[in-house]
């Protein structure tokens, strides 16, 4: 692709390597295939109707999703097999009903018997599956925790009980496959644990959804398990190249910028992309390598060594050298067009209305529109 070509582009534009994203969808979808399991893509990253499509080939099929706004895009689009995996609040309990009554096969998760509870004064059942907490993360029961089968029979008699779910948070701040393939155990066990106490009390458990992207690309074996769930694996970004997931090259987001001057004495380059661009997720700040607001690459998309966004104000972002580092500072005329790869895949592609997609053949492509809201 020409630099005639992206200097069409106002910046800052939030880039999207087509032919990246293909080649990330298609590895996990195969991976499924072969574990065995039912693949629940999740659409809060890309919040996309033609990511969405490009998933399932053109198609439509099983989706997870993080907002009821989400929901509602998706099934507009054709998708009626939908997850909400949030926790539900009752008052968002008509929104679900609408959309099941305009045939949306959607599910629900939830993890306290007040949850339950007004789940089961509804007109008519949705369906609802238990969440585990499966490493102490974020929400969800322990599967041996009494309460989950207390919970279990008050859905079997709402006609909601539809199964049990867990995330596998904590393998985030898990580094290599060996690390991230024992958390996908500990999510597996978790979730295969909580489905046998309730069939041992005659409930029904027809589904046991697990997923996390580290721990779908390390999972060994997933016995018992019924479904996959993953997102940020279309895209990738530095987290989950920092923890060994992927690689910098498997990045399929950038935030194309421009340099718009310098302060020498200092060694910056400003750029326009600032935090409302980029977010202010800051992911790799824990990690072996911190990343600062997101690693610099030329106008191609080739990384520069250790050149990274050191600092972000809201429209302005500071690029520097990462600590340490013997590199030459190259020269970066102003003008310069630059693409970012982001630290969180989902918090820098929130930022934007829209893709500027790049098509397989390395060409600039069609703008995607996102969608979002609650």
């Amino acid at each position: 692709m020409s630099v005639d070509e992206l200097n069409r582009i106002t910046t800052p534009a939030l880039l999207l390597d087509e032919a990246r994203m293909i080649r990330n969808i298609r590895f996990l979808t195969d991976r499924a295939n072969k574990l065995g399991v039912q693949l629940r893509p999740h659409i809060k990253t890309a919040k996309s109707i033609e990511v969405a499509y490009r998933v399932f080939e053109g198609g439509s099929g099983p989706v997870t999703v993080s907002t009821l706004a989400e929901a509602e895009a998706l099934f507009a689009a054709g998708f009626s097999d939908i997850l909400y995996a949030v926790g539900i609040a009752p008052s968002k309990l008509e929104r679900v009903l609408a959309l099941r009554k305009k045939g949306c096969d959607i599910a629900v998760i939830l993890d306290s018997e007040e949850q339950a509870d007004a789940l089961s004064k509804l007109e008519s059942p949705i369906r609802a599956l238990i969440e585990i907490d499966s490493d102490g993360h974020r929400g969800g029961l322990r599967y041996d925790d009494p309460v989950l089968v207390t919970i279990g029979r008050k859905l079997d008699a709402a006609g909601s009980l539809a199964g049990v779910m867990t995330h596998a948070g904590e393998s985030y701040f898990a580094s290599g496959s060996e690390a991230q393939a024992e958390f996908a155990e500990i999510e597996r066990c978790a979730a295969v644990a909580a489905s046998e106490a309730l069939r041992q009390e005659g409930l029904a458990c027809p589904i046991v959804s697990v997923g996390s992207t580290p721990t779908a690309y390390s999972a060994r074996d997933l016995s018992g398990v019924t479904e996959l769930r993953a997102g940020v694996y279309m895209f990738f970004d530095l987290v989950m190249a920092g923890i060994g997931v992927c690689s910098a090259d498997d990045i399929a987001l950038s935030v194309l910028t421009t340099v718009i001057g310098h302060q020498p004495k200092k060694g910056w380059t400003m750029i326009d992309a600032g935090w409302m661009a980029l977010s202010r997720d800051r992911g790799t700040e824990k990690q072996a390598v911190d990343q600062g607001y997101g690693v610099v690459c030329d106008s191609a998309g080739q990384v520069i060594p250790d050149l990274i966004v050191s600092a972000a104000n809201q429209e302005h972002g500071i690029v520097t050298h990462r600590p340490g580092s013997e590199q030459l500072l190259p020269e970066l005329p102003i003008g310069t067009l630059l693409r970012i790869l982001p630290n969180h895949a989902c918090a820098t592609a929130a930022q934007h209305a829209k893709y500027q997609v790049i098509g397989g053949d390395g060409h600039l492509g069609p703008i995607w529109e996102r969608f979002g809201g609650w």
